[in-house]
């Protein structure tokens, strides 16, 4: 993470358009480190419980299902008040607003039973779901002319975020000889992200950031990129709820089925870095969606056919296919005018793109325990890479939308 922060700075001072004044160099510095430490946080909380899944005692294959598909449908619902959160109280106290959900979420999900456990995570996702869509927004703002760069360096600690919580909670959970603490001990790094922003909310507590009305619902890109949002999502949900499983069925132990999904996302950190500069760069975003879904495909294709024969190649492939996902989150920005904009096209895609993915882990998990092995539900997710790949290709061309509409 310092790597990305000190990468990140740099390209910050050294652009002709920074703020001569030290303190405002401080302000900008200051904001990329609260919003790293919010990035860190909106996976973990994920990965984590798919990590320690098999193995928690209590819970029937329907309610482990069911854990699957609840952060994915949270978000698709949280998601959608995104837009009138920021028209009320703004951006950034709509952030403040997520990240005490998300501490007080996963607090709660291990003080209890089952259903407990459900609505803490339920509580935790919401935290969630609201600074994913209100995070591109702070970015288009706060970083208008390194809209790329920083948008790569939290997707990378993202996801830095969500494979360190895959890989370390299961030795935690045994070293502690308690799932609990496993699960636990990621409120802490909450509780320091939402330290580390209090300072942006007395500075932006006033504002109303993002209160034009927007409206996307008759823009053939806006659509374009909430399918490729949906879709890119379906299979990171996917990945995190059932990759271990996969691998645990072709034979590895649970703790190395975790690494190989800890790894999986580790080595897509360095290409979720790059990827949005790319796309930046591109007069068109679609080849670059097509290259990264390709290699997705041909990463689920390998779990197919030789699951350990391939099994790094394997996750090594899907991981970087995965930064699909920094991509989009740079098409909210490029492909609209405003930071209004930039908010209404977040909330639509995350609303919606997270509802057409939110049956996909529950899907894929009732597949495999109907038909009895993986073929169905990989064959299913090949489908799915196909369409992603069609609607890149118009999420891409380069139109910019969004106008604010009178209200």
């Amino acid at each position: 993470m310092s790597g990305i922060l000190e990468a990140v700075t740099s390209r910050l001072q050294s652009r002709p358009e920074s703020p001569t004044s030290s303190s405002a160099v401080r302000s900008t510095v200051w904001l990329l480190v609260a919003v790293l430490l919010v990035a860190v946080n909106l996976r973990g909380g994920i990965t984590s419980l798919g990590a320690l899944l098999d193995g928690l005692d209590g819970l029937s294959a329907g309610t482990r299902s069911f854990l699957t598909t609840l952060p994915v449908l949270c978000f698709a619902v949280v998601g959608a008040t995104g837009m009138t959160l920021a028209r009320r109280l703004g951006v950034h106290r709509g952030i403040g607003v997520a990240l005490g959900l998300l501490v007080a979420g996963l607090l709660v999900r291990v003080i209890g039973d089952p259903w407990v456990l459900l609505a803490g995570t339920f509580v935790a996702c919401a935290g969630i779901a609201l600074a994913n869509v209100l995070l591109p927004a702070v970015v288009k703002e706060g970083f208008p002319h390194r809209v790329g760069a920083v948008t790569g360096a939290y997707s990378a600690v993202m996801s830095l975020g969500a494979a360190v919580s895959a890989g370390v909670t299961v030795p935690i959970a045994e070293a502690a000889g308690s799932w609990r603490v496993g699960l636990g001990v990621w409120a802490l790094l909450a509780v320091l992200a939402l330290l580390a922003w209090v300072p942006h909310l007395r500075e932006h507590g006033r504002r109303r950031d993002g209160g034009s009305r927007v409206s996307l619902w008759r823009e053939p890109v806006a659509w374009a990129v909430t399918v490729v949002f949906g879709t890119q999502s379906l299979f990171a949900y996917v990945v995190m709820s059932w990759l271990p499983s996969i691998y645990a069925d072709a034979g590895f132990g649970h703790a190395m089925a975790g690494l190989l999904l800890a790894v999986s996302i580790l080595v897509g950190v360095p290409v979720f870095f790059l990827a949005p500069s790319l796309a930046i760069r591109a007069s068109s975003q679609g080849h670059l969606i097509a290259v990264l879904t390709a290699l997705l495909a041909i990463g689920f294709a390998g779990l197919w056919f030789a699951p350990v024969a391939g099994a790094w190649l394997w996750a090594v492939l899907v991981g970087i296919g995965g930064a699909v996902f920094p991509v989009a989150l740079t098409l909210f920005s490029i492909r609209t005018a405003t930071t209004a904009g930039t908010t209404a096209l977040s909330s639509m895609a995350q609303s919606i793109g997270y509802l057409l993915a939110a049956g996909g882990p529950f899907l894929v998990g009732l597949l495999r325990d109907s038909t009895g092995s993986w073929s169905v539900p990989i064959a299913l997710l090949l489908g799915i890479a196909v369409i992603q790949i069609c609607a890149g290709y118009v999420a891409g061309r380069p139109v910019v939308i969004g106008d604010p509409a009178e209200d």
